[in-house]
């Protein structure tokens, strides 16, 4: 099973990304289950989701301690402390404005923040991180990350991250953090 851990704020997106990568999941024939932990319900607040992608039907519907990965929208919430909770080969997919300060070949960042920016003309990473987790993890596809848009987002903002999704398969690229 791969356990998934995504870090935000609230208003961030971090669940609905959560829940577009179990729905592109049952796309490709997986089980998955996402859901999220919060305290106090404000924007801002800082939040966790998770989603968990498997072969075979997921029972154990609790929070996920130790993470095949973790994605961090908002790079503050990120401490060194959180590598203790990655698998082994587990990985951490951070928005960073300086990526370069990272030189754990567990993490992986890059300036998602410019990409949604550009393309969105808001700081809202979560597609961003998910199209990166998608390419990094090979569990599911972009083809069907891009297909499940539409069921969670109006149709111009889901077209609009499609356009965030293909420009971070070229960054990521030239960056070669998936090689």
């Amino acid at each position: 099973m791969k356990e998934i851990r995504w870090h935000g704020r609230g208003g961030q997106g971090a669940f609905t990304a959560s829940k577009l990568l179990g729905a592109a999941a049952t796309l490709e024939g997986k089980y998955a289950l996402a859901f999220p932990f919060f305290g106090p319900e404000r924007r801002g607040a800082p939040i966790q989701a998770f989603t968990k992608i498997d072969d075979k039907p997921i029972t154990d519907r609790s929070v996920v301690k130790k993470c095949d990965y973790m994605l961090f929208l908002d790079e503050t919430l990120y401490s060194e402390t959180l590598n203790g909770d990655l698998k082994e080969n587990g990985k951490i997919i951070i928005n960073s404005q300086n990526p370069d300060k990272y030189e754990n070949p567990q993490v992986i960042a890059f300036n998602a923040r410019q990409i949604a920016e550009e393309i969105l003309k808001r700081p809202v990473t979560n597609t961003a991180l998910l199209a990166a987790f998608a390419i990094i993890s090979k569990a599911v596809s972009l083809e069907e990350i891009e297909s499940v848009l539409g069921l969670y987002l109006p149709k111009k903002i889901a077209e609009k991250n499609k356009e965030v999704i293909e420009r971070v398969a070229i960054e990521l690229e030239k960056a070669s953090c998936i090689l």
